[in-house]
């Protein structure tokens, strides 16, 4: 497994290696009967890294397999990175988890919000309460995307070009202007809906950093990490062979190899999707999970003596406080419906953040 191997005994840090071998042989049925090309899986407890194992193949049609330096897209995991740049600048004092979104970004100035009728003849009201920075670290917002099939205003996102991308020659800047002049779902703070909101984060972050969120996440989160294989697109032709191939489910459980959409990692891309546009390796992502980890050698937003959050800041992140304490299947939207052609690697993870400001 390369440098990303076990580096504790199991049992050591509680653990069954004998249950641990379960999860290897249950996906391993995943790819010999070809649901998945390929898999690779890491456990850790307290803060040690107790179990790495790996299956299948990278790219089917090479014949190259999954191995410990793979590099994917990690889609939604994105989330958590670019929260945690938020959360930096917050720290800083650059916004209070209060503030408008609007004040960064004015077009959220004059959002209005959906009541009624269809994608092609909608019914809104203004915003009774302005999009604020916490809405849209807890997905409460209004914002949705394309790819939900839900709600009329998840189809006006479609049409805009809205569905797993964005429309060619399109930033993050014009992203998000085009997107606070559609109609939100709700009221925001009312509902919790999986949305675009981290990637008008991202935006604020921009704003605020006066930096392009690649440079903030280089310069304050990969770098100081030693998250050397972790960005928006691949670095070079040695990177470009270590990359998963994507696909897609086809018919009869098997998979289909969608390169239309894979393509986008090899080369620098104008919009840095906050929301979920980042490549890594599992080791890179690890070292991520593990900063946010609070344990007696190393308290949480910390690794390796680099601090990039205060301890307080990481639990208050890891809260829940929906209204009345309800959860998100109590709170939050129906989960979305795919068609039959939707990739079905499409994340619908949820935030683990508090959803009221402190």
């Amino acid at each position: 497994m390369g440098g990303f191997k076990a580096e504790v005994d199991p049992a050591e840090v509680g653990l069954d290696p004998g249950r641990l071998r379960r999860i290897d042989r249950h996906f391993a049925r995943y790819v010999d009967d070809g649901r998945l090309p390929g898999w690779l899986v890491a456990v850790s407890r307290l803060g040690r890294l107790a179990h790495v194992s790996c299956c299948g193949s990278r790219d089917l049609e090479a014949g190259l397999p999954v191995e410990a330096d793979t590099l994917w897209r990690i889609y939604s995991m994105t989330k958590p990175v670019t929260s945690v740049a938020a959360m930096m600048l917050y720290e800083e004092g650059a916004f209070e988890l209060t503030d408008p979104v609007s004040a960064f970004i004015p077009a959220f100035a004059h959002v209005r919000v959906y009541t009624g009728g269809s994608d092609q003849r909608q019914v809104t009201v203004p915003a009774s309460e302005p999009v604020r920075i916490w809405h849209l670290l807890t997905h409460t917002s209004g914002l949705t995307y394309g790819f939900l099939r839900v709600h009329p205003v998840d189809a006006l996102y479609r049409a805009a070009g809205f569905e797993w991308s964005v429309p060619r020659g399109m930033d993050l800047a014009t992203a998000c202007e085009a997107w606070a002049a559609m109609p939100l779902l709700f009221q925001p703070g009312t509902e919790w809906n999986y949305s675009v909101a981290t990637d008008v984060l991202g935006r604020v972050v921009e704003v605020a950093s006066g930096q392009r969120l690649d440079e903030f996440f280089s310069t304050r989160i990969l770098d100081p990490l030693d998250m050397t294989d972790t960005g928006f697109y691949l670095g070079d032709d040695a990177a470009a062979d270590r990359l998963a191939a994507l696909y897609m489910p086809a018919a009869g459980g098997k998979t289909a190899r969608l390169d239309a959409m894979g393509r986008v990692a090899h080369k620098p891309v104008r919009m840095n999707s906050g929301g979920g546009g980042l490549l890594a390796t599992a080791g890179d992502y690890h070292r991520f999970l593990h900063m946010l980890l609070d344990t007696s050698g190393s308290p949480a937003g910390e690794l390796d003596g680099t601090r990039l959050l205060g301890p307080r800041t990481v639990r208050y992140m890891a809260r829940n406080h929906l209204p009345g304490g309800l959860d998100l299947e109590t709170f939050g939207r129906p989960p979305c419906t795919r068609s039959p052609s939707s990739p079905g690697w499409a994340s619908a993870s949820a935030s683990a953040w508090s959803s009221t400001p402190r």
